[in-house]
């Protein structure tokens, strides 16, 4: 997603602790500028000893500062200037010595210098933890980190996995692309802070024998789009998937399903305990009424094997017709007469909003044009009529859903 220019305009203070994870920022550094974002690099003593300043300054296009000593600002005051047009200021690596610098509001050397100085009601700190499973497990490192969130701090991550000393455990700063995803969301309006959202993504696989099924072609992208939209937004979003090769959205709980009937079942219990739900998934009307036990073989058969079908349960009705149900959003992917077939299916469904759009032309594809279709409006999203890739899409979906529920 960095090709999306989603900082654009945003200036990020970059600041790197002492850490062999310093080689992961210089690729964070292209991500970020590659998002849009201006990048200021402000390195430590030790962070040096990792990673030089020239290699910063190069990607960043800007001198990296490393003293609070530095004369190049006018009023030679590095601490004070340089998080007054921050977004944000994001230590990756954060080290544990810096988290312990950070609590004790230590300022001996630019950097902490800088997060001490900042301007918190509008500059948030965040910081990226990265070290060794013993370091981060240790006492005084939670206590630390406990106390830096309790004083306005955000923490991203860490990961776990492999790790430079050879151990493998928690610790590892996240990946320079999921931190990057990661500060696209922190950044991002919190218009659905407090709601809870359920998804539905990807198709159905109705299985014939045990090789064999009836799916389509959807491939999950809107529907997971969608789910990183609303955690972008501050929904707490659970995703039920069907058989896709999607990486989960960051903060999403993700539930996998493969038959449109074991969607039902997941779906109806939690319906009711969620403000939303977005059926995106692109369930099968139908399944084979019977499940041949073995691969059905055609040596020696003249005639290709008939099947019966079965209707399948219709997730989106039972749940608009639950007691109380939440906020309901379909999904109408057609192949002709969008706005036709969309306003029925609203009416028939007996939901607020229809998403329609032309599923053969969308399927698969990373870009798409979608009608936001109510009892009274159908509108064009984008609202030109033109096509958006699918998170923008997603985004602005997010931004009419809360507009919704604020009239609802």
């Amino acid at each position: 997603m960095s090709e999306r220019a989603d900082l654009l305009g945003r200036h990020i203070v970059l600041g790197l602790s002492g850490g062999i994870a310093c080689y992961k920022s210089a690729e964070l550094v292209r991500l970020l500028t590659k998002a849009g974002a201006t990048v200021q690099v402000v390195m430590t003593e030790a962070a040096e000893a990792f990673i030089t300043p020239v290699t910063l300054q190069a990607l960043s296009g800007r001198a990296v500062y490393t003293s609070q000593w530095d004369a190049r600002e006018g009023n030679n005051m590095a601490h004070i200037n340089l998080s007054r047009e921050a977004d944000a200021v994001l230590i990756a690596p954060a080290s544990a010595d810096f988290i312990a610098r950070l609590v004790q509001g230590r300022a001996d050397e630019l950097l902490s210098l800088l997060c001490l100085a900042r301007p918190r009601e509008r500059c948030p700190l965040v910081v990226a933890p990265a070290m060794n499973r013993e370091m981060w497990s240790h006492p005084a490192t939670q206590r630390n980190v406990a106390q830096l969130q309790a004083d306005g701090a955000h923490v991203f991550g860490p990961g776990d996995g492999e790790q430079a000393c050879g151990e493998t455990g928690d610790g590892r700063m996240l990946e320079p692309a999921d931190l990057l995803a990661d500060l696209i969301g922190f950044l991002r309006p919190k218009t659905l802070a407090g709601k809870r959202l359920l998804i539905t993504a990807g198709p159905t696989f109705e299985p014939i024998d045990p090789v064999r099924g009836i799916t389509n072609h959807s491939s999950g992208k809107m529907g997971f789009a969608i789910a990183r939209a609303a955690v972008e937004a501050g929904a707490q979003v659970t995703l039920v998937a069907g058989p896709v090769h999607l990486p989960t959205p960051r903060g999403v709980q993700r539930l996998d399903v493969m038959t449109a009937q074991q969607m039902f079942d997941t779906v109806l219990p939690q319906a009711a305990q969620h403000d939303v739900f977005i059926a995106t998934a692109a369930v099968a009307d139908w399944r084979p009424a019977t499940l041949a036990e073995h691969k059905i073989k055609k040596e020696g058969k003249k005639q290709a094997p008939t099947f019966e079908l079965t209707e399948n349960p219709d997730i989106l009705a039972a749940v608009a017709s639950l007691a109380r149900p939440p906020y309901c959003v379909g999904f109408a992917a057609e192949s002709e007469r969008l706005l036709e077939h969309a306003r029925a299916k609203l009416q028939r469904k007996r939901i607020p909003l229809i998403v329609g759009n032309l599923g053969p032309a969308t399927f698969g594809r990373d870009d798409n044009s979608l009608l936001l279709v109510d009892a009274d409006t159908a509108r064009p999203l984008p609202a030109d009529g033109s096509q958006a890739d699918k998170l923008t899409l997603a985004r602005a979906l997010m931004d009419e859903l809360a507009a919704r529920l604020l009239r609802a």
